[in-house]
């Protein structure tokens, strides 16, 4: 699944580019929870800050947590009603512990479900249906558990189901049945044990509410033609599929579905296997349709997947060998904005076939854009889901990131047809399996999808560059988790996060790296074909890795699992410390805050085995293993005019720091011939030095010291890393007499860059042929407006300008239209805004929509950004789904950051009764915070939060951390920071 870029702030299949005040900063991907939309703020840096980002980062691919305190009671006892009985100390019957007991095995279910896209006399949307699920006996029990949430059960002589025994075997009578609601079960207890080895069939009949909080079974609901229309649809990963119907909700509980599905005339209904011919009925005198699907290939619940719809589709041709189809709104597919989606789908589903030498398991893949979405998309086996701006593009609107958002996605969802749904984790503590390969393969499916774009390099900054920011933190976990610390729904939740996603992807990009791509393919092969409809652990994969290393010939200086179980079951990465004038060589764990304390414990005391590469005057490269926590390689002792570069293109996940001869021969190398040095070690210096200043490792001026060769370089990565570095500076001067400077020095390194562009483009005329170059145009042009580069500001509102005066024709060409927006109307007015806004609710297609709401958030106007927050609580106005981001928007404008502020602790218990993505808001609008009076406003909120909720509610204590560290941090580097940009501009 790829969470939403609101969460990631990424993705991939879910991570998307972000846009902070048209500054473009490409998220990676993710699996099932995608990243929801990057936003713009009045002119402010593109990029993630360093320590100021660590709590967001943490939460970017987990927006649901916020939810899950539903789930933290302890469970009550049994009790015959629906409601929960008196909270014991502690569980003491099966059915109080949130796992199921091992004693039973679904087979098959048989489920028919009819939902009402209309509401009924108590205006609510509602759905009905029963299940018949067969299920063995493993292990002989008097107690059936299966999960059941937010459903209403008809009762049968007063229990909840009918038990009926299959083949023979006779079914125990019932002794009592409730509804365990804080572990979220039916509870059947049994007058006589089920027998092992024995079939049986339970049935239920119940009712459950289309809700709209985009989970389980849920309405989404978008305007055709001046009509409102209705979608039924499912987001069932990772514990919903339980409120949509019973069963037994774990991965691990594979079984065939045989579903049904009862919709009005006029809709199609849609599911994971193909469908029958659909047939007339009438129900309570009612004309409907009954669509009844083939039975699915075994799978997981949370792979399900059902819709009912008036959409329209395209195909692939008749004799395709897969038929995948794109399904969306009837103009979207009219207007063709499905056709690229249905060309780059066809392409990477050939790709990985072949990378993975696997047929496609299924006979058709359909992919689907839902109007209201939580994530960026969602790998349902066979009925993939997607928010509509991470499936439909449309050239002549839709940006360069709209276009490479929609194809990492895809890539990113289709490598789960295989990794995830075909072979699938064991229990969720395991999910990086699933979320972290398909992060690292997308790479590969959208290089060759689209081999003009570089995708191979932008996982450095996309993926690579987050894992870092947030593996860096003594509150960090490691990528697999002990099952039993995975327990409840929230912490499940929890793990959707960018250690899951990222630091997978990064972990398993190394290990490709040192085993090659070719031998890691071939692992990949021999792992699906022995665990094909099953599940496994990340140990099954190290074998199959191992099998393929030792028949390659490959040596290495452990086996797979001892490699990398270092860095898989232990938090953090480390920093490697060479010292080329005696070549002695260290590692240790790279901490951001350098006072945080790590109480984790590790068997492997915090050390790795590092796969060190290097270059040594720009000669071949060359790879040692670092094994122990010190050591010596006399190889990379330097002469005098010679220097070192380490951890080529980043292929290994740590950090590099140098002795202080090395750094300023690095530094005087990209000041007289940047080239020499390959361009993401380029972006890697600098992210490295922010980084160790950032921990105290270096001075703060040796990391400023690394950006001053900006001014001739024109390659993105560089530019985006520094960027990205310098945002925690904005962050912390942009209301001081610091920021003076600072803007002069970035108008100093940016105005040779801004020149290029205006030669490249024929003065702005054309677009850049570089998928890269298109970025570092539009964040160029971002930041020369933000530092004040001459002609900027007029270029930017002359554009929009001209559209405003000729509102049927935008000729602002697409890849630069979120800079546009958002410094034209921070430079605009009422004029601006209301223009703005008008052609947001005129926007076909959402990418288009999404633009003009983030730039609505660049005003510099506080009365606007007031009426804008109070629009986000009309759902007429502001869908449910964008509001978070909007907030979002708002609080990373300078301006609007306290009004977001007061309007958060206004408007709290609302927020939080309409699922609002809290911790995300929280986070940003607090990253500012560095005086004691901020300090001292938060931990008043963050008390009087507690006292409703508890202790520890929401994390605002990680919050009270960051501000004092950016108290500490301010205390200490204001004034040698400043110093350092008067002496840069002083001549200016």
């Amino acid at each position: 699944m790829i969470a939403s870029d609101s969460c990631l702030c990424s993705n991939s299949g879910k991570r998307h580019a972000q846009h902070f005040c048209g500054l473009t900063r490409v998220v990676g991907m993710g699996k099932g929870f995608y990243i929801s939309k990057a936003v713009a703020v009045a002119c402010l840096f593109a990029a993630a800050g360093v320590l100021a980002t660590i709590i967001a980062l943490s939460v970017m691919y987990a927006q649901e947590r916020s939810k899950n305190l539903q789930y933290l009671p302890t469970p009550p006892g049994p009790n015959t009603t629906s409601t929960a009985s008196t909270t014991p100390p502690g569980p003491t019957e099966p059915w109080h512990y949130y796992r199921l007991p091992e004693s039973l095995s679904p087979v098959r279910y048989n489920i028919t479900l009819w939902p009402r896209l209309k509401p009924n006399p108590d205006d609510l949307y509602i759905f009905t249906g029963h299940s018949r699920v067969a299920f063995r006996c493993v292990s002989k029990t008097n107690l059936i558990l299966i999960h059941s949430s937010k459903l209403k059960f008809k009762m049968f002589d007063g229990f909840h189901a009918i038990l009926t025994g299959l083949d023979g075997a006779v079914a125990p009578t019932l002794r009592e049945t409730w509804l365990e609601v804080p572990t979220q079960y039916l509870v059947i207890t049994l007058n006589a044990p089920l027998q092992l080895g024995s079939m049986y069939e339970l049935y239920t009949e119940f009712e459950g509410k289309l809700s709209d909080d985009l989970e389980g079974f849920y309405k989404s609901e978008y305007i055709e033609d001046g009509v409102k229309k209705v979608v039924a649809t499912t987001q069932m990963q990772a514990t919903e599929a339980r409120k949509a119907f019973p069963c037994f909700d774990e991965p691990a509980l594979k079984a065939v579905f045989h579903m049904t599905l009862i919709h009005p005339l006029g809709t199609v209904a849609l599911s994971n296997a193909m469908n029958y011919d659909p047939v007339n009925i009438t129900l309570d005198g009612e004309s409907l349709i009954q669509t009844s699907f083939e039975p699915t290939e075994i799978m997981s619940t949370y792979l399900l997947a059902f819709v009912v719809c008036d959409f329209a589709y395209i195909r692939t041709n008749r004799d395709a060998d897969v038929l995948i189809r794109i399904w969306a709104r009837r103009k979207a597919i009219e207007e063709g904005h499905g056709n690229y989606a249905l060309e780059k789908t066809a392409s990477i589903l050939a790709f990985f076939q072949n990378y993975y030498n696997s047929s496609y398991p299924l006979r058709k893949s359909d992919q689907i854009a839902i109007p209201d979405f939580s994530n960026g998309a969602m790998e349902n086996w066979g009925l993939i889901t997607y928010r509509e701006t991470s499936l439909l593009y449309n050239p002549g609107v839709s940006s360069n990131r709209d276009k490479e958002s929609v194809a990492t996605t895809i890539s990113h969802e289709l490598a789960h047809m295989w990794f995830g749904n075909l072979v699938t984790m064991k229990w969720w503590n395991d999910v990086w399996l699933n979320e972290g390969f398909a992060t690292y393969v997308s790479y590969l499916g959208a290089d060759y999808a689209e081999p003009d774009w570089n995708m191979k390099d932008l996982i450095v900054l996309n993926d690579i560059n987050h894992a870092m920011t947030r593996d860096a933190s003594a509150n960090s976990h490691p990528l697999s988790s002990k099952k039993e610390e995975i327990q409840r729904p929230d912490q499940i939740y929890e793990l959707f996060d960018a250690i899951t996603y990222s630091k997978g992807a990064a972990v398993l990009r190394m290990l490709s790296e040192f085993i090659t791509e070719t031998v890691f393919s071939q692992g990949l092969h021999t792992y699906l074909e022995e665990f094909r409809y099953n599940t496994t652990t990340y140990k099954d994969l190290w074998k199959h890795l191992q099998m393929a290393v030792d028949k390659a010939g490959i040596s290495l200086p452990h086996s797979v699992e001892v490699l990398m179980n270092r860095w898989i079951l232990q938090m953090g990465f480390p920093v490697v410390t060479i010292d080329t004038q005696t070549g002695n060589i260290t590692q240790e764990q790279f901490l951001l805050d350098p006072q945080s304390v790590v109480d984790r414990p590790s068997e492997f005391n915090y050390e790795w085995f590092v796969p060190i590469t290097w270059i040594k005057n720009g000669a071949s490269e060359q790879q040692y293993w670092l094994l122990n926590k010190e050591d010596t390689n006399t190889e990379l002792v330097l002469g005098a005019a010679d220097w070192l570069v380490a951890n080529i293109n980043m292929k290994g996940f740590y950090r590099v720091n140098y002795d202080e001869e090395n750094w300023d021969r690095l530094i005087a190398k990209l000041s007289s011939n940047h080239q020499d040095i390959p361009v993401i070690n380029r972006a890697q210096i600098i992210d490295d030095a922010f980084n160790l200043a950032m921990a105290t490792k270096v001075n703060i001026t040796l990391a400023l010291r690394t950006t001053t060769f900006l001014n001739k370089e024109v390659e993105f990565l560089p530019w985006a890393m520094a960027r990205r570095n310098l945002y925690y500076f904005f962050l912390m001067f942009d209301r001081s007499e610091v920021y003076g400077p600072m803007q002069a020095y970035i108008r100093k390194q940016i105005t040779p860059l801004f020149h290029y562009f205006k030669d490249l483009t024929l003065n702005w005329t054309k677009i850049p042929e570089k998928h890269t170059d298109r970025y570092n145009q539009l964040n160029t042009i971002s930041l020369a407006c933000r530092a004040g580069v001459e002609g900027c500001r007029e270029l930017t509102c002359g554009w929009f300008k001209e559209w405003m005066n000729n509102p049927a024709v935008n000729k602002i060409s697409a890849h630069l239209k979120s800079v546009v927006y958002c410094n034209a109307i921070a430079a605009g007015g009422i004029a601006e805004w209301d223009f703005a806004l008008k052609m947001s609710k005129n926007a076909t297609i959402t990418s288009e929509a999404d633009k003009l709401r983030h730039a609505l958030s660049c005003t510099m106007e506080p009365w606007l950004l007031n009426r804008y927050l109070q629009y986000c609580l009309d759902p007429g106005k502001i869908r449910k789904q964008d509001a978070s981001d909007i907030f979002v928007s708002i609080a990373r404008n300078p301006i609007g950051q306290p009004l977001v502020w007061d309007f958060v602790r206004t408007n709290w218990d609302y927020l939080i009764n309409h699922g609002h993505q809290l911790i995300y808001i929280i986070s940003i609008v607090t990253e500012r915070f560095s005086t004691k009076f901020e300090y001292k406003q938060l931990q008043l909120f963050t008390e009087e939060v507690e006292a409703q909720y508890g202790s520890g509610a929401f994390g605002l204590e990680h919050f009270l951390e960051r501000t004092k560290t950016n108290m500490n941090w301010m205390a200490l580097n204001k004034k040698p920071v400043s110093d350092w940009l008067i002496s840069q501009t002083s001549e200016i």
